[in-house]
């Protein structure tokens, strides 16, 4: 059976049980800001799991798109992915235990409409019992009969605790006990297991977790349950590649047919198996993330995309990606999707410029950085005159055998923070306190937020004035009203986009009306010199980011500058706001 065919087979099995199908929410949750992204297929259903009325019906089936990565240092083992398809059906105070679990063997057992699995490898676990909820001996009984019923023999039910059975999106919200089914990857276990040996198969992977049936009912707050729901609602999940390679027989994801093209392409980019395995699933991830509009950045789900691209690349024997490669990977993508998600190969083009741009960006910073870390530079060093991230000093120290004292590193950067701190704030032309590191790079700092402000504001902004110290930039503006959340998010995500493209800041000496043709900013209305400084930062005059007459001085790439965040945006006077920020 293809994925396609299971995935068909798993909705067919529902809707003729009565269960409307309903299409994946996009990744990033519509009105959850307490997560990132939809980590599983409940979550999009949150509301109507607490008594809204869900417009088709009470019985509901899905494949629902879905993104973990609190486990990322586990993929490229045989089942861990960042990206990921949830199957699920439910039931909205509609049916409970018996029809559930009985629904459930049958999807997975029957030859005719379901996967045909061997009901003699399955293996079930149920809630043992807490202060929270009773020892559920209904689900236990249920299926105690199903195995007495179709000839299945031996020790296959095991109570375990809350942290193995017990199922919630959070702290608050709907929850319950579930029973869940694992499946015998061997085939040479077929008298049943007793609870040790159940918990070593576990460990070892040889049976592995493919169904779970939550029965919610209740309702908890900051982790403890506090009442019942108004409905009982049935709430199931099987992890679709899992699926997928337990119906193929396969002992890996990665050995599927959604994979399967994928790691033939990423041979020729390492010899690694486990990194073949990253590098498809992490461009895999990044695909259907910037399909649902996330694009890279320095914060929350762009950062994450950042991290899983950079990622990639590093686990590529070359630590490159060049565009022929990442067009050939993201097809492949399209290609395998097409039937279920469409919309990738309608923005293909869009969706493969952004994964070349961020690649294109990351490999200029990363080869000047490996050749440092090569030489055995401190991992401080790295990270304060080469802008080189600690996280990617770790992985290739990783890599090597090797452990980077982070102790070591907080206690320089905290010793570093308590040097610029020692400054005295002082004030003269220019805003600028001094010419020490740290005053350079705020210098160069204020240049990319006044023109970031332009970028999110209108060209209305005005510089009045700046002040600089070892702690923090001071930047006020003409502007007649507060900034909105949003802008100042904005302003921040443009700022670290600069820093992190790692431009060039350049200067140079032009009449002062020449200077003036080229749009630099200045000061209005003040007097200058007839020859002028001109620092730009980007590759080009022309094609520069950010333009002014100044002083100087300045760093010479953005990339050292470190991460960008407002700290306050206030008014100064009538007409005038001022932000404070630092670079941390």
């Amino acid at each position: 059976m293809t994925s396609n065919e299971i995935r068909q087979r798993f909705l067919t099995f529902f809707e003729k049980r009565g269960h409307a199908i309903i299409p994946s929410a996009s990744l990033v949750p519509e009105n959850d800001p307490s997560v990132l992204f939809n980590t599983a297929g409940m979550q999009p259903l949150v509301p109507y799991l607490l008594g809204e009325k869900h417009p088709q019906g009470t019985r509901l089936a899905d494949v629902q798109k879905c993104v973990r990565t609190n486990d990322i240092d586990e993929v490229g083992d045989n089942t861990h992915l960042t990206f990921f398809e949830m199957l699920g059906n439910w039931s909205l105070g509609d049916y409970w235990k018996s029809e559930s679990i009985n629904w459930s063997y049958e999807l997975l057992t029957s030859k005719e409409e379901g996967f045909g699995l061997d009901p003699q490898r399955l293996y079930v676990t149920c809630f043992e019992g807490d202060e929270n909820a009773p020892r559920d001996e209904e689900s236990a009984t249920i299926w105690k009969e199903i195995f007495e019923k179709n000839g299945v023999t031996g020790e296959r039910i095991y109570f375990r605790p809350a942290n193995k059975n017990w199922w919630s999106a959070g702290p608050n919200g709907p929850c319950g006990p579930d029973t869940e089914m694992f499946y015998d990857l061997t085939g040479n276990i077929t008298e049943g297991m007793s609870l040790e040996q159940y918990l070593k198969a576990d460990d070892e992977q040889k049976v592995v977790e493919i169904w779970n049936n939550v029965f919610m009912e209740f309702l908890s707050k900051d982790g403890k349950v506090v009442g019942k729901l108004e409905n009982k609602n049935v709430d199931t999940g099987a992890g679709f590649e899992r699926m997928i390679a337990v119906v193929q027989g396969k002992s890996s994801v990665f050995e599927t047919d959604i994979f399967s093209d994928l790691i033939k392409n990423t041979k020729n980019l390492t010899g690694s198996l486990k990194n073949q395995r990253i590098i498809a699933d992490h461009i895999r991830t990044a695909v259907f993330m910037i399909v649902d509009g996330v694009s890279p950045s320095n914060t929350d789900r762009g950062y994450i995309l950042r991290r899983l691209l950079r990622r990639a690349v590093l686990k590529t024997d070359k630590r490159k990606l060049d565009n022929q490669e990442i067009s050939s990977l993201v097809n492949i993508i399209s290609d395998k999707y097409e039937a279920s998600y469409p919309e990738i190969k309608q923005n293909l083009t869009s969706v493969t410029q952004k994964i070349e741009e961020e690649v294109n960006k990351f490999t200029k910073t990363l080869e000047d950085g490996i050749k440092q870390f090569e030489k055995g530079i401190d991992p401080f060093v790295l990270f304060t005159t080469y802008g080189f991230p600690i996280e990617i000093t770790k992985e290739l120290a990783k890599e090597r055998g090797t452990v980077i004292d982070e102790e070591k590193f907080n206690e320089e950067f905290k010793k570093h923070q308590e040097l610029s701190r020692a400054g005295s704030e002082q004030k003269f032309k220019g805003g600028l306190a001094g010419t020490g590191e740290v005053e350079t790079k705020y210098h160069t700092a204020t240049h990319l937020l006044h023109q970031a402000l332009r970028d999110v504001l209108g060209e209305s902004v005005q510089q009045k004035g700046s002040n600089i110290t070892t702690e923090r930039l001071r930047f006020d503006f003409a502007f007649e009203r507060k900034m909105t959340d949003e802008e100042k998010k904005k302003v921040e995500d443009i700022v670290n986009e600069k820093i992190q493209l790692n431009l060039p800041v350049k200067k140079e000496v032009m009449k002062k009306e020449e200077a003036e043709k080229t749009g630099a900013l200045h000061f209005f209305g003040e007097k200058y010199p007839d020859e002028v400084n001109v620092y730009y930062i980007g590759d080009s005059l022309d094609s520069a980011y950010s333009k002014e007459f100044c002083g100087g001085p300045h760093v010479e790439n953005t990339g050292v500058l470190g991460r960008f965040k407002i700290a306050k945006e206030e008014a100064v006077s009538a007409g005038v706001r001022r932000i404070k920020a630092v670079l941390e």
